[in-house]
């Protein structure tokens, strides 16, 4: 693929994760995206040949986007404290954001959508985001800044709370106290008593 190509699909990509924030996923057809990206029905699906295709590389963007945030956020000098804290940090920034993003449209795809079945990304997403959480842990318990018995089960747990924590700030809502009361639980349970910054 040329480097128009490439910038060509970028600019669908970056298009259609706005359709989706605005409209989530069951209601977007394909005849949305090309509106909103004013190209030709032809022009998309010469990249693409459905909203579910168009939806999961939006899923593997965001999720390549969000580990490059993370990853230029942590210093050389960083503990596996600082950087457990700088996850969770970030992890509050996205359950308090009202607008701009994807959660109820990733719950519409995987509630209703035989390619997720297939292609379950977000469960790539989960485990992957698991054994970094874990491979942390034991970084910490191994240099003194952690104890825990079970780094696996309570990388598990940590993500657990984090995607219970997505469904209520899209259902029944949640507050910057309820997040941060979550973090603390999550930080103490580790032995750590205070954030660093």
């Amino acid at each position: 693929m040329g480097e128009k190509s490439i910038q060509k699909k970028r600019y669908i990509l970056e298009t259609a994760r706005k359709v989706f924030m605005d409209k989530g996923f069951k209601t977007v057809t394909m005849k949305d995206i090309v509106e909103a990206c004013d190209i030709s029905r032809g022009g998309l699906y010469l990249y693409f040949e459905s909203t579910s295709q168009i939806f999961l590389e939006v899923l593997k963007l965001e999720s390549e986007e969000a580990d490059d945030v993370f990853s230029d956020s942590i210093t050389e000098d960083a503990t596996a404290a600082d950087i457990l804290i700088l996850f969770l940090k970030e992890q509050k920034k996205e359950l308090l954001r009202k607008k701009n993003t994807l959660t109820q449209a990733v719950y519409e795809f995987y509630f209703g959508n035989e390619l997720s079945k297939k292609d379950n990304v977000l469960k790539r997403q989960f485990d992957s985001a698991v054994k970094i959480i874990e491979k942390l842990i034991e970084a910490g318990v191994d240099n003194g800044e952690f104890y825990c018995e079970d780094c696996q089960g309570t990388a598990r747990n940590i993500m657990f709370v984090l995607e219970g924590l997505k469904i209520s700030a899209q259902t029944i809502g949640i507050t910057e106290a309820t997040v941060d009361r979550e973090i603390l639980f999550i930080l103490r349970s580790l032995g750590v008593e205070e954030e660093s910054e």
